[in-house]
């Protein structure tokens, strides 16, 4: 029997899976460049709100529950009871793939029950085997068909172990290429009091109730050595404006809050107090000096993260340029004196942040191009081609 001609066929059903807000956004963009080519396509899954604006049908959304490493356990009970509907999701409907992205702790579950459903697997933005967790290779392997990787080394890194990997860029250039600096917002936030200092704590509660309090520690010695600083919070959205309010409130550090305006605050900064994650390569595409700290549980660090992480460093640009080309503070620190330290002498040499903006420049030039989600698209729709 011959296979129905295309346009016969009925539109393409796609289930995606992302559990981090970083996550929710790629997945976004990916679902808008499989549109371009497929304006009929349907989308499900594990949705945050940015795919359910691209209009992915939710059946759960985990991003308001993301965590770390040191953080995961509290989020157990919330991947198992997914686990449920995707078996129902896949047992009653039909799917031509299924994307997952990164958090393996939901995702390779749900990649194995797709694989037991004959479904093709896409893993975009692949778990970090080569940073912790290398047993998980043949695991993930049996059930991931290709994966779509992010940074540079990682296509060598999984091809070597068997993979067929494709390096398609990184997703957040793509959004950081769309927005454009509000040049008037940026020069107020410089005429407000130098230097400016940006401080970024992320956008998951759990991450800003271990990092903002530091932060806002080193903001007050950095006024302390420069009272005319200017210090500036991005406030990723109204959902965790409250909780950045009252920190800032209770720390007695004169700040201003900034929503939704990372590309000016970061243009204006003259140093950074950013949280770890993907937000370091905004920072740096800004072009922004940086310090990198984060404040996990040093009881779970000791017990087990220490055993796990198998990097030298733990901040991406550092991972990435496989040399400290920032300062970084993390998984856990007892003390800011030495991370207040770090700032002031860093706010201090105007040559060191020229050599660091130089730096952080070249360690983003292979990821500072568009088109990531167009490419990992792409690769999607090559496979559903090939299944069928």
């Amino acid at each position: 029997m011959n296979a129905p001609s295309p346009k016969h066929a009925p539109p393409l059903r796609i289930f995606l899976s992302a559990a981090e807000p970083s996550g929710d956004l790629h997945a976004a963009s990916l679902i808008r460049a499989i549109r371009a080519k497929h304006p009929d396509a349907v989308f499900v899954g594990v949705a945050g709100p940015k795919m359910q604006a691209q209009g992915c049908v939710a059946i759960a959304d985990m991003t308001a529950h993301a965590a770390m490493l040191t953080g995961v356990v509290g989020s157990v009970r919330r991947a198992v009871s997914v686990l449920g509907a995707v078996d129902h999701e896949f047992s009653h409907h039909r799917y031509d793939a299924v994307v997952v992205l990164d958090s393996p702790m939901l995702n390779l579950p749900i990649a194995l029950r797709a694989k037991l459903h004959n479904l093709p697997v896409l893993c975009y933005i692949a778990p970090q085997l080569w940073a912790w967790g290398a047993w998980r290779v043949y695991k993930i392997r049996a059930r991931v068909d290709r994966l779509a990787v992010v940074l540079p080394f990682e296509e060598e890194f999984f091809r070597a172990k068997g993979f067929v990997a494709d390096f398609v860029g990184h997703p957040r250039f793509d959004a950081l290429h769309r927005e454009t600096v509000d040049e008037i917002v940026r020069d107020r936030i410089r005429g407000t009091g130098q230097p400016v200092v940006a401080v970024l704590p992320g956008s998951r509660r759990h991450v800003i109730r271990e990092v903002l309090p530091g932060q806002l520690e080193v903001a007050a010695a950095i006024r302390d050595r420069h009272p005319r600083a200017h210090v500036g919070i991005s406030v990723a959205d109204d959902s965790v404006r409250e909780l950045i309010e009252q920190t800032a409130r209770r720390s007695g550090v004169a700040c201003a809050l900034y929503t939704k305006q990372n590309a000016e605050l970061l243009s204006a900064a003259d140093l950074t107090l950013v949280a770890s994650g993907t937000a370091t390569l905004e920072v740096a595409y800004r072009g922004s000096p940086m310090i990198v700290m984060y404040n996990g549980s040093k009881t779970m660090y000791r017990l087990i993260g220490r055993w796990l992480i198998t990097t030298k460093y733990l901040s991406l640009v550092n991972i990435l340029a496989q040399r400290e080309v920032v300062p970084e503070f993390m998984p856990y620190y007892d003390s800011t004196v030495p991370i207040a330290r770090a700032a002031i002498e860093l706010l201090d040499d105007a040559d060191r942040q020229s050599q660091m903006r130089g730096a952080l420049a070249d360690v983003i030039a292979p990821l500072n191009r568009p088109g990531a989600s167009a490419r990992a698209a792409d690769i999607l729709l090559s496979m559903i081609r090939a299944a069928h």
